[in-house]
C-alpha cells in the first residue's frame, strides 16, 4: 500500500495498526517485519489525516474550562488568578464579555494558554 485513498482504507489501516501494536510490543526493531509494517502504516495514516481530517482549533472558552479542570480551579480561584471579579469570570466563560488584553496576558502567563488560541 503506497497511500490511503478513502475513509474505508483509513479505517482498515487503523484496525491493522491496533493488531500490530499488540503483536509488536516492545520489539521496536527494524529487524521485526511487524514493526516495519506498523511504522509504514502509521506514516500512511498520518499523511491521510493531514490531508483529509481537519482538527478545529478549540475555542478560548473551552480551553479556559479545560485548564481550570486540569488545575483544579474553581471560578473564584480563576478570578483571583486573573485579578478580576468572580462575576467577570462568569461573563467570560459564558461568552457574554470579551477578554481584555490584560486578562489575555494573564491567561497566557498563568494558565499557559497558547497565544494563538487567545488571539483567534
Amino acid at each position: 500500500m503506497n497511500s490511503i485513498n478513502s475513509i474505508n482504507e483509513y479505517q482498515e489501516a487503523l484496525k491493522k495498526i491496533d493488531v500490530l501494536i499488540s503483536k509488536v510490543g516492545d520489539n521496536l526493531s527494524y529487524d521485526n517485519p511487524e514493526f516495519v509494517m506498523l511504522d509504514r502504516l502509521s506514516d500512511l495514516v498520518a499523511d491521510y489525516e493531514d490531508e483529509n481530517i481537519k482538527i478545529e482549533t478549540p475555542s478560548l472558552i473551552d480551553v479556559i474550562k479545560l485548564r481550570m479542570y486540569e488545575m483544579g480551579l474553581k471560578q473564584t480561584d480563576l478570578a483571583d488568578t486573573l485579578q478580576v471579579p468572580k462575576a467577570r469570570v462568569s461573563e467570560y466563560l459564558r461568552g457574554k464579555r470579551d477578554i481584555t488584553l490584560d486578562v489575555a496576558r494573564k491567561l497566557h502567563r498563568e494558565l499557559k494558554i497558547d497565544g494563538d488560541i487567545i488571539l483567534q
